[in-house]
């Protein structure tokens, strides 16, 4: 039972703050920029076409999210998190080192590890998957 609620918290925190990125990227949502504004910065960092790159990153990140905040179909919500990090370490943050205070990819590797550990573990049993599948 205290691992149910572990994993249900960590799914609410991690996927409810994806859902926030993606909808900052989708609408200009708590302060974002929206497609237009987040595509000219992946442009001005080298990420083209940025605006598709923006509307497709948020998309991931809000499906993803809301996935894995209901814990339904976990796997698939943790294989979009997954990807957009990799993605964010690949295009920007690789290349400073690991350390998030010089936006190096310590963050991103975070954020797959809790997303590929809940992928391994299961949504537990205060989810959609185990009110579907189980």
């Amino acid at each position: 039972m205290a691992i149910d609620i572990g994993l249900l918290i960590l799914r609410l925190v991690v996927g409810l703050s994806f859902m926030a990125h993606g909808a900052q990227k989708l609408f200009g949502w708590f302060g974002g920029y929206g497609p237009k504004g987040t595509g000219g910065w992946m442009e001005s960092v080298g990420i083209k076409p940025g605006v598709a790159i923006a509307v497709l990153s948020g998309l991931m990140e809000l499906v993803g999210g809301l996935l894995l905040a209901a814990g339904f179909l976990t796997v698939l919500g943790a294989a979009l998190i997954t990807l957009t990090m990799l993605g964010a370490i690949v295009k920007v943050h690789g290349r400073n080192g690991y350390w998030s205070t010089a936006n190096g990819y310590e963050y991103n590797l975070l954020l797959i590890a809790v997303a590929v550990a809940l992928a391994l573990t299961g949504a537990g049993a205060y989810s959609l998957d185990a009110a579907i599948f189980n």
